[in-house]
Protein backbone atom coordinates (compact mmCIF):
# COMPACT_ATOMS: atom_id res chain seq x y z
CA UNK A 1 0.00 0.00 0.00
CA UNK A 2 1.27 3.51 -0.75
CA UNK A 3 2.18 5.85 2.07
CA UNK A 4 -0.53 8.40 2.77
CA UNK A 5 -0.84 11.39 5.04
CA UNK A 6 -4.43 12.03 6.16
CA UNK A 7 -4.99 15.78 6.38
CA UNK A 8 -7.74 18.38 6.33
CA UNK A 9 -7.52 20.43 3.15
CA UNK A 10 -9.66 22.73 1.06
CA UNK A 11 -9.93 22.03 -2.64
CA UNK A 12 -7.56 24.90 -3.40
CA UNK A 13 -5.01 23.60 -0.90
CA UNK A 14 -5.30 20.08 -2.33
CA UNK A 15 -4.69 21.28 -5.88
CA UNK A 16 -1.72 23.40 -4.80
CA UNK A 17 -0.30 20.40 -2.93
CA UNK A 18 -0.56 18.28 -6.08
CA UNK A 19 1.24 21.00 -8.03
CA UNK A 20 4.02 21.06 -5.42
CA UNK A 21 4.50 17.31 -5.75
CA UNK A 22 4.49 17.52 -9.56
CA UNK A 23 7.10 20.29 -9.36
CA UNK A 24 6.49 21.90 -12.77
CA UNK A 25 9.19 23.90 -14.52
CA UNK A 26 7.02 27.00 -14.94
CA UNK A 27 3.84 28.37 -13.37
CA UNK A 28 2.54 31.68 -14.75
CA UNK A 29 -0.56 33.11 -13.16
CA UNK A 30 -2.74 36.09 -12.29
CA UNK A 31 -5.03 35.91 -9.22
CA UNK A 32 -8.81 35.66 -9.43
CA UNK A 33 -11.43 34.62 -6.87
CA UNK A 34 -12.05 31.83 -5.95
CA UNK A 35 -8.91 30.32 -7.54
CA UNK A 36 -6.41 32.83 -6.11
CA UNK A 37 -5.32 30.56 -3.27
CA UNK A 38 -4.06 27.84 -5.58
CA UNK A 39 -1.29 29.93 -7.12
CA UNK A 40 -0.85 31.96 -3.93
CA UNK A 41 -0.09 28.82 -1.93
CA UNK A 42 2.08 27.50 -4.74
CA UNK A 43 4.00 30.80 -4.83
CA UNK A 44 4.83 30.26 -1.14
CA UNK A 45 6.27 26.85 -2.05
CA UNK A 46 8.47 28.59 -4.59
CA UNK A 47 9.56 31.24 -2.07
CA UNK A 48 10.36 28.55 0.51
CA UNK A 49 12.45 26.56 -1.95
CA UNK A 50 10.17 23.52 -1.86
CA UNK A 51 9.96 23.38 -5.67
CA UNK A 52 12.29 24.23 -8.53
CA UNK A 53 9.56 26.09 -10.40
CA UNK A 54 10.01 29.42 -12.15
CA UNK A 55 6.98 31.38 -10.95
CA UNK A 56 5.93 34.14 -13.34
CA UNK A 57 3.49 36.73 -11.94
CA UNK A 58 1.84 38.54 -14.84
CA UNK A 59 -0.59 41.41 -15.36
CA UNK A 60 -3.55 39.41 -16.71
CA UNK A 61 -4.81 35.91 -17.38
CA UNK A 62 -4.23 36.43 -21.11
CA UNK A 63 -0.57 37.03 -20.31
CA UNK A 64 -0.54 34.05 -17.94
CA UNK A 65 -1.58 31.66 -20.68
CA UNK A 66 0.75 33.38 -23.16
CA UNK A 67 3.67 32.78 -20.80
CA UNK A 68 2.58 29.18 -20.28
CA UNK A 69 2.49 28.67 -24.05
CA UNK A 70 6.01 30.02 -24.42
CA UNK A 71 7.33 27.90 -21.57
CA UNK A 72 5.64 24.73 -22.80
CA UNK A 73 6.74 25.33 -26.39
CA UNK A 74 10.31 25.63 -25.12
CA UNK A 75 10.04 22.20 -23.48
CA UNK A 76 8.97 23.03 -19.94
CA UNK A 77 6.38 21.24 -17.81
CA UNK A 78 3.88 24.04 -17.31
CA UNK A 79 0.81 24.68 -15.12
CA UNK A 80 -1.46 27.53 -14.03
CA UNK A 81 -4.74 28.24 -12.27
CA UNK A 82 -7.73 30.48 -12.97
CA UNK A 83 -11.50 30.93 -12.84
CA UNK A 84 -14.46 32.58 -14.55
CA UNK A 85 -13.52 35.91 -16.18
CA UNK A 86 -9.89 34.83 -16.00
CA UNK A 87 -10.63 31.78 -18.14
CA UNK A 88 -12.62 34.04 -20.47
CA UNK A 89 -9.63 36.36 -20.83
CA UNK A 90 -7.45 33.32 -21.56
CA UNK A 91 -9.85 32.04 -24.23
CA UNK A 92 -7.91 33.39 -27.22
CA UNK A 93 -4.74 31.70 -26.00
CA UNK A 94 -6.46 28.43 -25.04
CA UNK A 95 -7.06 27.74 -28.72
CA UNK A 96 -3.42 28.46 -29.49
CA UNK A 97 -2.24 26.09 -26.75
CA UNK A 98 -4.34 23.23 -28.08
CA UNK A 99 -3.54 24.00 -31.71
CA UNK A 100 0.16 23.79 -30.91
CA UNK A 101 -0.50 20.54 -28.96
CA UNK A 102 1.07 21.88 -25.75
CA UNK A 103 0.42 19.78 -22.59
CA UNK A 104 -0.35 22.68 -20.24
CA UNK A 105 -2.51 21.92 -17.18
CA UNK A 106 -4.97 24.45 -15.68
CA UNK A 107 -6.52 24.18 -12.23
CA UNK A 108 -9.85 25.87 -12.97
CA UNK A 109 -12.26 26.76 -10.18
CA UNK A 110 -15.73 26.91 -11.68
CA UNK A 111 -17.41 30.28 -11.22
CA UNK A 112 -20.24 32.19 -12.88
CA UNK A 113 -19.49 34.63 -15.67
CA UNK A 114 -20.49 38.28 -15.27
CA UNK A 115 -22.74 40.19 -15.76
CA UNK A 116 -24.32 40.67 -13.21
CA UNK A 117 -21.13 40.40 -11.16
CA UNK A 118 -20.99 37.11 -9.29
CA UNK A 119 -18.10 35.21 -7.70
CA UNK A 120 -19.88 31.95 -6.89
CA UNK A 121 -20.16 28.60 -8.57
CA UNK A 122 -21.63 27.49 -11.78
CA UNK A 123 -20.08 25.81 -14.82
CA UNK A 124 -20.48 28.65 -17.31
CA UNK A 125 -16.75 29.34 -17.56
CA UNK A 126 -15.73 25.78 -18.38
CA UNK A 127 -18.63 25.30 -20.78
CA UNK A 128 -17.69 28.52 -22.59
CA UNK A 129 -14.42 26.89 -23.74
CA UNK A 130 -15.67 23.33 -24.04
CA UNK A 131 -14.69 23.21 -27.71
CA UNK A 132 -11.28 24.85 -27.34
CA UNK A 133 -9.44 21.54 -27.69
CA UNK A 134 -8.70 21.05 -23.98
CA UNK A 135 -9.33 17.85 -22.05
CA UNK A 136 -11.82 18.69 -19.26
CA UNK A 137 -11.94 16.73 -15.99
CA UNK A 138 -14.51 17.50 -13.27
CA UNK A 139 -14.06 16.81 -9.56
CA UNK A 140 -16.72 15.99 -6.99
CA UNK A 141 -14.62 16.86 -3.93
CA UNK A 142 -11.15 17.91 -2.74
CA UNK A 143 -9.81 14.35 -2.88
CA UNK A 144 -10.77 14.01 -6.52
CA UNK A 145 -9.31 17.43 -7.27
CA UNK A 146 -5.97 16.30 -5.83
CA UNK A 147 -6.05 12.93 -7.62
CA UNK A 148 -7.18 14.48 -10.91
CA UNK A 149 -4.35 17.04 -10.90
CA UNK A 150 -1.79 14.28 -10.49
CA UNK A 151 -3.32 12.29 -13.34
CA UNK A 152 -3.86 15.32 -15.58
CA UNK A 153 -0.20 16.16 -16.10
CA UNK A 154 0.54 12.62 -17.25
CA UNK A 155 -2.59 12.54 -19.42
CA UNK A 156 -1.74 15.86 -21.08
CA UNK A 157 1.86 14.92 -21.84
CA UNK A 158 0.91 11.48 -23.18
CA UNK A 159 -1.95 12.76 -25.33
CA UNK A 160 -0.06 15.92 -26.37
CA UNK A 161 -3.08 18.00 -25.43
CA UNK A 162 -3.68 20.64 -22.76
CA UNK A 163 -5.99 19.73 -19.88
CA UNK A 164 -8.03 21.50 -17.23
CA UNK A 165 -9.08 20.05 -13.89
CA UNK A 166 -12.13 21.76 -12.42
CA UNK A 167 -13.62 22.19 -8.97
CA UNK A 168 -16.80 23.97 -7.91
CA UNK A 169 -16.07 27.46 -6.61
CA UNK A 170 -16.28 27.87 -2.81
CA UNK A 171 -18.17 24.57 -2.46
CA UNK A 172 -14.95 22.61 -3.06
CA UNK A 173 -12.32 25.33 -3.40
CA UNK A 174 -12.91 26.69 0.12
CA UNK A 175 -14.62 23.72 1.77
CA UNK A 176 -12.44 21.77 4.22
CA UNK A 177 -12.43 17.99 3.80
CA UNK A 178 -10.37 14.93 4.60
CA UNK A 179 -7.79 14.36 1.87
CA UNK A 180 -5.32 11.50 1.57
CA UNK A 181 -2.01 13.00 0.42
CA UNK A 182 0.47 10.58 -1.11
CA UNK A 183 4.20 10.44 -0.49
CA UNK A 184 6.15 12.94 -2.60
CA UNK A 185 8.31 10.24 -4.13
CA UNK A 186 5.31 8.10 -5.06
CA UNK A 187 3.72 11.03 -6.89
CA UNK A 188 6.99 11.87 -8.62
CA UNK A 189 7.38 8.26 -9.74
CA UNK A 190 3.79 8.12 -11.00
CA UNK A 191 4.00 11.36 -12.96
CA UNK A 192 7.38 10.35 -14.39
CA UNK A 193 9.78 12.43 -16.46
CA UNK A 194 8.22 14.97 -18.75
CA UNK A 195 7.43 13.88 -22.31
CA UNK A 196 8.82 16.66 -24.45
CA UNK A 197 7.83 15.72 -27.98
CA UNK A 198 8.67 18.58 -30.38
CA UNK A 199 10.00 21.67 -28.63
CA UNK A 200 11.73 24.86 -29.69
CA UNK A 201 14.95 24.45 -27.72
CA UNK A 202 15.79 21.07 -29.23
CA UNK A 203 18.72 22.14 -31.41
CA UNK A 204 19.09 18.66 -32.87
CA UNK A 205 15.59 18.70 -34.39
CA UNK A 206 14.56 22.30 -35.07
CA UNK A 207 10.85 22.92 -35.53
CA UNK A 208 8.59 25.83 -36.38
CA UNK A 209 5.66 26.63 -34.09
CA UNK A 210 2.92 29.15 -34.73
CA UNK A 211 3.48 29.47 -38.46
CA UNK A 212 0.88 30.94 -40.81
CA UNK A 213 -1.44 28.08 -41.74
CA UNK A 214 -3.91 29.03 -44.46
CA UNK A 215 -6.03 26.97 -46.85
CA UNK A 216 -3.28 24.48 -47.67
CA UNK A 217 -2.93 22.82 -44.24
CA UNK A 218 -5.16 24.41 -41.56
CA UNK A 219 -7.96 21.89 -42.15
CA UNK A 220 -5.59 18.93 -41.81
CA UNK A 221 -4.13 20.28 -38.56
CA UNK A 222 -7.60 20.79 -37.05
CA UNK A 223 -8.48 17.23 -38.05
CA UNK A 224 -5.34 16.00 -36.28
CA UNK A 225 -6.38 17.92 -33.17
CA UNK A 226 -9.83 16.33 -33.27
CA UNK A 227 -8.27 12.88 -33.60
CA UNK A 228 -5.97 13.56 -30.68
CA UNK A 229 -9.00 14.39 -28.55
CA UNK A 230 -10.71 11.17 -29.63
CA UNK A 231 -7.57 9.17 -28.89
CA UNK A 232 -7.12 10.83 -25.48
CA UNK A 233 -10.00 8.77 -24.10
CA UNK A 234 -7.79 5.69 -24.13
CA UNK A 235 -4.96 7.69 -22.55
CA UNK A 236 -7.23 8.85 -19.71
CA UNK A 237 -8.32 5.29 -19.00
CA UNK A 238 -4.76 3.97 -19.16
CA UNK A 239 -3.54 6.61 -16.69
CA UNK A 240 -6.50 5.82 -14.43
CA UNK A 241 -5.56 2.14 -14.51
CA UNK A 242 -1.98 2.97 -13.52
CA UNK A 243 -3.28 5.27 -10.77
CA UNK A 244 -5.39 2.49 -9.31
CA UNK A 245 -2.49 0.04 -9.43
CA UNK A 246 -0.22 2.46 -7.56
CA UNK A 247 -2.62 4.27 -5.22
CA UNK A 248 -5.67 2.00 -5.00
CA UNK A 249 -8.36 4.48 -6.11
CA UNK A 250 -10.48 3.86 -9.20
CA UNK A 251 -11.32 6.47 -11.82
CA UNK A 252 -12.94 6.28 -15.21
CA UNK A 253 -14.65 8.54 -17.72
CA UNK A 254 -17.64 8.63 -15.37
CA UNK A 255 -18.88 6.96 -12.20
CA UNK A 256 -21.96 4.73 -12.28
CA UNK A 257 -23.74 4.90 -8.94
CA UNK A 258 -26.49 2.31 -8.40
CA UNK A 259 -27.14 2.23 -12.15
CA UNK A 260 -27.08 -1.54 -12.66
CA UNK A 261 -30.65 -2.08 -11.47
CA UNK A 262 -31.94 1.51 -11.55
CA UNK A 263 -35.25 2.48 -13.10
CA UNK A 264 -34.55 6.22 -12.91
CA UNK A 265 -31.26 8.13 -13.03
CA UNK A 266 -29.74 11.60 -13.01
CA UNK A 267 -26.68 12.68 -15.01
CA UNK A 268 -24.67 15.41 -13.26
CA UNK A 269 -21.13 16.82 -12.90
CA UNK A 270 -19.16 18.27 -10.01
CA UNK A 271 -19.97 18.57 -6.31
CA UNK A 272 -23.73 18.14 -6.78
CA UNK A 273 -23.12 14.49 -7.62
CA UNK A 274 -22.42 13.82 -3.95
CA UNK A 275 -25.79 15.24 -2.92
CA UNK A 276 -27.52 13.30 -5.70
CA UNK A 277 -26.02 10.05 -4.39
CA UNK A 278 -27.38 10.74 -0.91
CA UNK A 279 -30.85 11.44 -2.31
CA UNK A 280 -30.74 8.30 -4.46
CA UNK A 281 -29.83 6.23 -1.39
CA UNK A 282 -32.71 7.71 0.60
CA UNK A 283 -35.34 6.89 -2.00
CA UNK A 284 -37.24 3.64 -1.76
CA UNK A 285 -37.37 3.31 -5.52
CA UNK A 286 -34.48 2.14 -7.70
CA UNK A 287 -32.60 5.40 -8.36
CA UNK A 288 -29.09 5.91 -9.70
CA UNK A 289 -26.60 8.62 -10.59
CA UNK A 290 -24.21 8.93 -13.52
CA UNK A 291 -21.49 11.31 -12.38
CA UNK A 292 -19.60 12.51 -15.43
CA UNK A 293 -15.90 12.99 -14.72
CA UNK A 294 -14.56 13.63 -18.23
CA UNK A 295 -16.57 16.13 -20.28
CA UNK A 296 -13.96 16.41 -23.02
CA UNK A 297 -13.48 14.04 -24.73
CA UNK A 298 -17.18 13.36 -24.30
CA UNK A 299 -17.69 9.58 -23.78
CA UNK A 300 -20.84 9.31 -25.87
CA UNK A 301 -20.78 5.57 -26.59
CA UNK A 302 -20.00 4.65 -23.00
CA UNK A 303 -22.75 6.92 -21.63
CA UNK A 304 -25.30 5.54 -24.07
CA UNK A 305 -24.42 2.02 -22.99
CA UNK A 306 -24.67 2.93 -19.29
CA UNK A 307 -28.11 4.54 -19.71
CA UNK A 308 -29.70 2.29 -22.33
CA UNK A 309 -31.72 0.21 -19.84
CA UNK A 310 -32.77 3.08 -17.57
CA UNK A 311 -36.50 3.77 -17.92
CA UNK A 312 -36.29 7.53 -17.28
CA UNK A 313 -33.23 9.80 -17.30
CA UNK A 314 -32.79 13.47 -16.38
CA UNK A 315 -29.77 15.76 -16.73
CA UNK A 316 -28.72 18.48 -14.31
CA UNK A 317 -26.88 21.39 -15.95
CA UNK A 318 -25.06 24.02 -13.87
CA UNK A 319 -24.85 26.27 -16.93
CA UNK A 320 -27.18 27.47 -19.64
CA UNK A 321 -26.89 27.81 -23.40
CA UNK A 322 -29.02 31.00 -23.22
CA UNK A 323 -30.98 29.68 -26.17
CA UNK A 324 -34.24 28.48 -24.66
CA UNK A 325 -33.04 24.94 -25.23
CA UNK A 326 -31.22 22.50 -22.99
CA UNK A 327 -27.91 23.18 -21.29
CA UNK A 328 -24.64 21.87 -22.75
CA UNK A 329 -24.50 18.62 -20.77
CA UNK A 330 -28.07 17.68 -21.66
CA UNK A 331 -27.47 18.35 -25.36
CA UNK A 332 -24.45 16.05 -25.31
CA UNK A 333 -26.28 13.28 -23.44
CA UNK A 334 -29.32 13.45 -25.74
CA UNK A 335 -27.10 13.34 -28.84
CA UNK A 336 -25.23 10.34 -27.43
CA UNK A 337 -28.44 8.39 -26.87
CA UNK A 338 -29.93 9.44 -30.21
CA UNK A 339 -26.81 8.30 -32.10
CA UNK A 340 -27.05 4.95 -30.30
CA UNK A 341 -30.62 4.54 -31.48
CA UNK A 342 -32.07 5.07 -27.99
CA UNK A 343 -35.19 7.24 -27.96
CA UNK A 344 -35.96 8.75 -24.57
CA UNK A 345 -37.51 11.97 -23.36
CA UNK A 346 -34.70 13.48 -21.26
CA UNK A 347 -35.71 16.55 -19.26
CA UNK A 348 -32.98 19.01 -18.38
CA UNK A 349 -32.85 20.82 -15.04
CA UNK A 350 -30.74 23.96 -15.11
CA UNK A 351 -29.74 24.70 -11.54
CA UNK A 352 -27.37 26.52 -9.23
CA UNK A 353 -26.46 29.43 -11.49
CA UNK A 354 -24.40 32.02 -9.62
CA UNK A 355 -24.06 29.70 -6.64
CA UNK A 356 -27.79 29.24 -5.95
CA UNK A 357 -27.99 26.46 -3.37
CA UNK A 358 -29.20 23.05 -4.52
CA UNK A 359 -31.00 21.16 -1.77
CA UNK A 360 -31.69 17.43 -1.41
CA UNK A 361 -35.41 18.10 -1.79
CA UNK A 362 -34.71 19.82 -5.13
CA UNK A 363 -32.98 16.71 -6.41
CA UNK A 364 -35.73 14.61 -4.87
CA UNK A 365 -38.25 16.52 -7.00
CA UNK A 366 -36.33 15.48 -10.13
CA UNK A 367 -36.51 11.82 -9.14
CA UNK A 368 -40.24 12.32 -8.47
CA UNK A 369 -40.65 13.75 -11.98
CA UNK A 370 -38.85 10.74 -13.42
CA UNK A 371 -41.20 8.44 -11.56
CA UNK A 372 -44.12 10.29 -13.14
CA UNK A 373 -42.53 9.91 -16.57
CA UNK A 374 -42.42 6.15 -16.14
CA UNK A 375 -46.18 6.30 -15.58
CA UNK A 376 -46.56 8.16 -18.88
CA UNK A 377 -46.78 11.71 -17.58
CA UNK A 378 -44.58 14.06 -19.60
CA UNK A 379 -42.40 16.81 -18.11
CA UNK A 380 -41.05 20.09 -19.56
CA UNK A 381 -38.00 19.84 -21.78
CA UNK A 382 -36.20 22.45 -19.66
CA UNK A 383 -36.85 23.39 -16.03
CA UNK A 384 -35.00 26.18 -14.23
CA UNK A 385 -34.80 24.42 -10.87
CA UNK A 386 -35.10 26.68 -7.84
CA UNK A 387 -35.52 29.96 -9.69
CA UNK A 388 -38.06 32.38 -8.21
CA UNK A 389 -40.99 33.16 -10.46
Amino acid sequence: MPKINIVARTGNEAMAEAMRQINPDVVAAYPITPATEIVQIFASYVADGLVDTEFVPVESEHSAMSACIGASAAGGRTMTGTSSQGLALMAEMLYIASGLRLPIVIADVNRALSSPINIHCDHSDTMMVRDAGWIQIFSENAQEAYDNMIQAIRIAETAALPAMVTTDGFIISHGMERVDIFDDKDVKDFVGPKKLGHYLLNMEKPVTLGALDLQDYYFEHRRQLAQAMIDSKAVILDVAKSFKEKFGRSYGLFESYNLDDADIAIVVMGSTAGTAKVVADDLRTKAGVLKLRVFRPFPKKEIADALKNIKAVAVMDRSDTISGNEGPLALEVKAALFDAGIKKDIPDYIFGLGGREIRPEDIGSIYKDLGEMIKGNSKPKVTYLGVRE
